[in-house]
């Protein structure tokens, strides 16, 4: 499965809380639309995944880990299903963990593995770990 991942909206902007990844449609001829944060409620940085007829955005936090990610943006990369509760790829370059906090919020989360170099895409829940490292505001 092949996915896109965009930046969407004013990357100046501070991340705020966030509810769970958002489900919208992708728009048409399969190019990757911008989310205007603003119109959305939210002030924060949004990047939109693409996969088939979906996209997710997720509205990413401050720390170090989200900051690497969204200044690789926009990429496409091959997604993999593992275990049972999770789908992963990985980024063209690591990721810089320094000052992000550890993923604690269950499914629909967005982490970092730092041992393997994976983004994680959590669809189910799952244990924490001293490596994973969330990207996503909540």
């Amino acid at each position: 499965m092949v996915f896109t991942l965009a930046a969407c909206g004013n990357s100046d902007t501070v991340a705020q809380d966030a509810e769970p990844p958002e489900q919208t449609g992708e728009a048409s001829g399969g190019e990757t639309s911008a989310v205007d944060g603003e119109q959305n409620g939210s002030t924060g940085r949004l990047i939109a995944v693409q996969f088939e007829e979906n996209t997710v955005v997720y509205q990413l936090n401050d720390g170090t880990a989200a900051d690497s990610l969204f200044a690789q943006l926009p990429f496409t990369v091959e997604i993999e299903d593992y275990s049972t509760n999770e789908k992963i790829f990985y980024p063209p370059c690591e990721l810089d963990t320094s000052d992000s906090p550890l993923a604690t919020e269950g499914a629909g989360t967005l982490a970092y593995y730092e041992p393997w170099g994976d983004v994680v895409f959590f669809y189910g829940g799952y244990n924490e770990n001293p490596y994973l490292y969330q990207t996503v505001s909540r």
